[in-house]
C-alpha cells in the first residue's frame, strides 16, 4: 500500500493494477455516480483543465478543500450524481486529492477505483485477476489520512485472508492492522479523522455517513482511455460469510 501520491514513484514499477482510494469523497462519489447511471467520468487534476472542459460544454464538477469551487455548480458530493438528470451523461471532475491520484496512476495498464462503498465487490474482482496490486491512497495534500489508510487496510486484509495474495510491504501490514483495530467500531474510529472534522464544519454529515458505510454501492469504476466507466462484472462467491465477518 502507498499512503500518498507523493510516494507513488517508490512503488509503481512492481505493480500491474492500481486501486485508487479517496474515501472522503472523490472515489465514493465516482463509484456512486457510475452505479446510478452516469456513463463516463473524466478525472482532471487542475482547475484550469476543468475550466477548459466547461468552456467546451461539458458537465463539470470541481472541489477544493471540501467546497464547491466558485463558478461550478457542484463538487464531489455522492448525492449530486444520483440525480436522474445525470443518467447517461459524461461528467468531468476535479478534486483536491482523488483526481490527482487517479492521473498519477494512469501510467499503469489497469486502474480501478476503491472505497468503503464497493469493498466486497472490488475485493472479489481483484482476487480473480491474479496480478500484483497496489493500493494507492489519495491522502490529504500528500499527507497520510486515516480513512484512506483504513480502507486500504480493509482491502488488503480481505485479499490476504483469501490466500490468493501475500503482503510484500510493511506499509500494507500497518494498514491491515489499523483496519483490524478499527473494524468493530469503524464509524467511531473514523470520526476522529482530520478530514472528517474538516467536512463537519461544512455541514455535510450526510455525505460523510454515506462514504463511511461499507458495501452500499456494488460498482467498480475502471479507467479506460482517460475516462472512468463502470466495469461489467458478476462476482463469484469465493468470499465466504465467515471471512467477511472477521
Amino acid at each position: 500500500m502507498c499512503y500518498t501520491p507523493s510516494q507513488y514513484h517508490l512503488y509503481q514499477e512492481d505493480f500491474e493494477i492500481v486501486v485508487v482510494i479517496d474515501v472522503l469523497r472523490a472515489t465514493s462519489a465516482i463509484t456512486a455516480a457510475l452505479h446510478y447511471g452516469v456513463e463516463r467520468i473524466i478525472p482532471v487534476a487542475t482547475i484550469d483543465e476543468a475550466i477548459s472542459y466547461k468552456e467546451k460544454g461539458y458537465i463539470v464538477g470541481a472541489e477544493r478543500d471540501g467546497q464547491v469551487v466558485e463558478g461550478f455548480d457542484f463538487g464531489n458530493s455522492p448525492f449530486v450524481y444520483m440525480d436522474n438528470d445525470m443518467s447517461g451523461k459524461t461528467v468531468v471532475l476535479t478534486t483536491t486529492n482523488g483526481t490527482r491520484a487517479i492521473q498519477i496512476a494512469g501510467d499503469r495498464k489497469t486502474v480501478v477505483i476503491g472505497c468503503l462503498n464497493n469493498l466486497d465487490i472490488l475485493c472479489s474482482w481483484l482476487a480473480e485477476q491474479h496480478k500484483n496490486t497496489l493500493i494507492l491512497a489519495s491522502g490529504w495534500k500528500d499527507k497520510v489520512n486515516l480513512e484512506d489508510t483504513i480502507c486500504g487496510g480493509a482491502i488488503a486484509d480481505i485479499l490476504i485472508e483469501s490466500q490468493k495474495f501475500q503482503c510484500v510491504e510493511d506499509s500494507t501490514v500497518a494498514a491491515k492492522f489499523m483496519y483490524r483495530s478499527a473494524r468493530e467500531h469503524l464509524w467511531s474510529f473514523l470520526r476522529a479523522s482530520s478530514h472528517r472534522r474538516r467536512l463537519k464544519k461544512l455541514n455535510i454529515q450526510r455525505d460523510v455517513k454515506f462514504c463511511l458505510t461499507a458495501n452500499t454501492v456494488p460498482c467498480i469504476p475502471i479507467l479506460r482511455d482517460g475516462a472512468l466507466v463502470k466495469l461489467v462484472y458478476e462476482p463469484k462467491t469465493w468470499l465466504t460469510a465467515e471471512m467477511m465477518a472477521q
